[in-house]
C-alpha cells in the first residue's frame, strides 16, 4: 500500500510540473502574440499616413510618378504581407521608399515648408519610434518564449502540445542595410 502511495504522489508531482510547464509556455505563446498585435497596430498607422504623404509630395513634385508609385507598391506590400518575415522584409521596402520620397521633397523647397508635410513628417517620425519600441518588445518576447520550448524539461511537453519556435521581427536585409543612406537620382 505504501508504494502505491508513493507512485501516487510521483505521479501527481509529475503531473502539476507537466502542468506548470505547459501554462508557462502558453503564457509565453500569449505574450508574443500580444506583442505583434502591437507592433501590427504600428504598421498600420504608418500605412495609413503613407497614402496622404505621396498626395501632399504629389501636389509639388507631380513628375516624379516613379517615385509616388514605388512607395504605394511598397505600402501595398506590407499590407498584404502574411508572416513575419515577408511583414518586415515589405516593412523594409516601404522604409526605402519612403527614404526616396522624402530626399524627393529636400528638391521642394516650398514642400519642405508645407505645414502639412511637416506635420506627416512628424506623425511618421512617432510612429517610427513606437515601431522600434514594439518591435523590441516583441523581439524580447520571442527570445524568452523560443529559450521557454528549448530548455530542458520544457522541451519535452513543447513538442508534443505543438509549441513551436517564432522567428525575430527584422529586415532581411541585416541593420546595415538600414543604416545606409537612401540614393536618388534626379
Amino acid at each position: 500500500m505504501e508504494v502505491l502511495l508513493v507512485i501516487l504522489g510521483i505521479v501527481v508531482v509529475l503531473a502539476f510540473i507537466i502542468i506548470g510547464i505547459y501554462n508557462r509556455l502558453v503564457a509565453l505563446r500569449q505574450t508574443c502574440n500580444q506583442a505583434w498585435s502591437d507592433i501590427e497596430v504600428q504598421l498600420k498607422q504608418r500605412q495609413d499616413l503613407v497614402p496622404q504623404l505621396v498626395n501632399t509630395v504629389k501636389g509639388y513634385a507631380a513628375h516624379e510618378k516613379s517615385t509616388f508609385e514605388e512607395v504605394i507598391k511598397a505600402r501595398q506590400m506590407a499590407v498584404n504581407a502574411g508572416s513575419v518575415q515577408g511583414q518586415a522584409a515589405a516593412e523594409g521596402m516601404l522604409s526605402q521608399a519612403l527614404g526616396k520620397l522624402f530626399a524627393l521633397a529636400e528638391a521642394y523647397p516650398d514642400l519642405k515648408a508645407n505645414q502639412n508635410f511637416l506635420q506627416l513628417q512628424d506623425q511618421l517620425a512617432d510612429v517610427e519610434n513606437k515601431i522600434a519600441a514594439s518591435r523590441r518588445f516583441y523581439n524580447n518576447a520571442v527570445g524568452e518564449y523560443n529559450t521557454g520550448i528549448e530548455q530542458f524539461p520544457a522541451n519535452l511537453i513543447a513538442g508534443p502540445f505543438n509549441f513551436v519556435a517564432r522567428d525575430f521581427f527584422e529586415a532581411p536585409e541585416g541593420r546595415e542595410a538600414l543604416q545606409t543612406p537612401v540614393e536618388v537620382e534626379f
